[in-house]
């Protein structure tokens, strides 16, 4: 039977794999954390950790809050009368911005993912000239018309048995004076192109 190990001495060192990074500082954040939680537990005392992730996330404990802490700590050592800011504030800034910023940057990606998409959808809905189309292309069109209206004609005649007005006009519909008046001069002998007139 194999003896466990127990645990290994680790090299302090920066750790190059940003997996591992990550996920030691998660590890050993929350264990700060606990540490700093039962210090201030057992003593009594005021504490506040503030910590950077690698990703330059901010991240803080205190008791009774990360803020008065802060607040008594800058008043009782006020930083020296310079014009640069407190370099805790400043860091915490900056963090915020930079979140601000990625979140930013990801809805302007978003944005011009739609805009994009809308385009592309614009660009199918435009319809192609008659004009271009050829002979073939132009039967093929009428025909698809035609079969359109027929399908709408039965769809409308069945709205109209069951006493629902229909409220568009069909193109055969629209053209029933029409084709009335070429059957009756059909039927009388006009307009047929071997009258012999």
């Amino acid at each position: 039977m194999r003896k466990p190990n127990g645990r290994k001495k680790i090299e302090i060192a920066k750790i190059q794999n940003q997996t591992n990074l990550q996920v030691t500082f998660s590890k050993r954040r929350a264990g700060l954390f606990k540490k700093a939680s039962e210090l201030s537990t057992l003593c009594g005392s005021n504490v506040a950790i503030v910590a950077f992730s690698p990703s330059n996330k901010v991240y803080a404990c205190g008791h009774p809050s990360v803020e008065s802490i802060v607040d008594k700590f800058v008043r009782e050592n006020p930083p020296p009368e310079t014009d640069d800011p407190n370099p805790i504030i400043v860091a915490h800034q900056n963090a915020n911005i930079d979140e601000l910023n990625k979140k930013m940057n990801k809805l302007e990606r978003s944005l011009e993912r739609e805009r994009k998409h809308g385009q592309a959808l614009q660009a199918l809905r435009t319809e192609p000239s008659n004009e271009k189309l050829s002979f073939f292309d132009l039967k093929i069109l009428c025909e698809s018309l035609e079969a359109a209206d027929k399908n709408v004609e039965k769809l409308a005649s069945q709205f109209m048995e069951c006493g629902i007005e229909f409220p568009y006009k069909t193109i055969g519909i629209a053209l029933a004076p029409l084709r009335a008046r070429e059957s009756t001069s059909s039927v009388f002998g006009e307009g047929s192109s071997g009258s012999g007139e």
